[in-house]
């Protein structure tokens, strides 16, 4: 399975998610620089790291979404390919516009660092099927921008279409309805806060992460 990394100024995860990617997968990513045009051939999934793309500057992701290659990625997602954007890549996400609301700063200023419970609201996803719905799961978070909002109507859309994939099962930035990692209408683009690359082996303290790649990578090869 191909798999790419799309690396940008100022990424600080994208090594992580390269090595989750290389032990689900047993392929190297293809680590694709923000000022390239195109992706890799057949590329099959599609990864936006952590970090702070270009500083955080002006706002979070709204530099990074910008870039030379997010009009390859636009329609990668767009012919259904999976593509996965955590932290600062799932502001970016918000940015180009692939994936509803924004990110805004935690509720008391903080930048939040440590472990969270997450709950599974949906199980039925390239990226949760190998979790039960309301499964609690544990990933690490470290964000300062992770609130993330939308108005009411696009909420209860989301709610309502299922797009919602994760949830904190308690309140950590201020989150609307605590919702941790939202699904494009495709259900091929997802958003998330929390770094399921971070906890992929016993070593991270558990492998609940691994999970995530599992199963995308068998819907993905299926």
């Amino acid at each position: 399975m191909k798999t790419a990394v799309i690396v940008f100024p100022g990424s600080n995860c994208d090594r992580d998610i390269a090595v989750a990617l290389e032990s689900v997968t047993g392929v190297k990513p293809d680590m694709v620089w923000h000022g390239d045009t195109s992706l890799p051939d057949n590329v099959g999934i599609i990864a936006l790291p952590g970090g702070f793309s270009y500083g955080d500057y002006l706002r979070c992701g709204a530099i990074a979404a910008r870039s030379s290659i997010i009009p390859a990625v636009v329609q990668a997602a767009g012919r259904g390919v999976p593509v996965i954007g955590i932290c600062n890549g799932f502001q970016i996400l918000t940015e180009i516009g692939l994936l509803p609301g924004a990110l805004m700063r935690n509720a008391g200023i903080d930048f939040v660092c440590r472990d969270v419970k997450l709950t599974i609201d949906n199980g039925q996803t390239a990226f949760t099927s190998r979790y039960a719905v309301g499964e609690t799961v544990v990933f690490p978070v470290a964000h300062h921008d992770g609130n993330f909002t939308a108005d009411a109507d696009t909420l209860d859309r989301i709610e309502g279409e299922g797009r919602v994939a994760f949830r904190y099962a308690e309140s950590v930035n201020g989150s609307a309805r605590d919702i941790a990692g939202v699904l494009n209408a495709g259900g091929n683009v997802l958003g998330m806060m929390p770094h399921p690359e971070r906890r992929i082996e016993a070593a991270h303290g558990g492998e609940d992460g691994r999970r995530l790649f599992e199963g995308l990578l068998e819907t993905v090869g299926a």
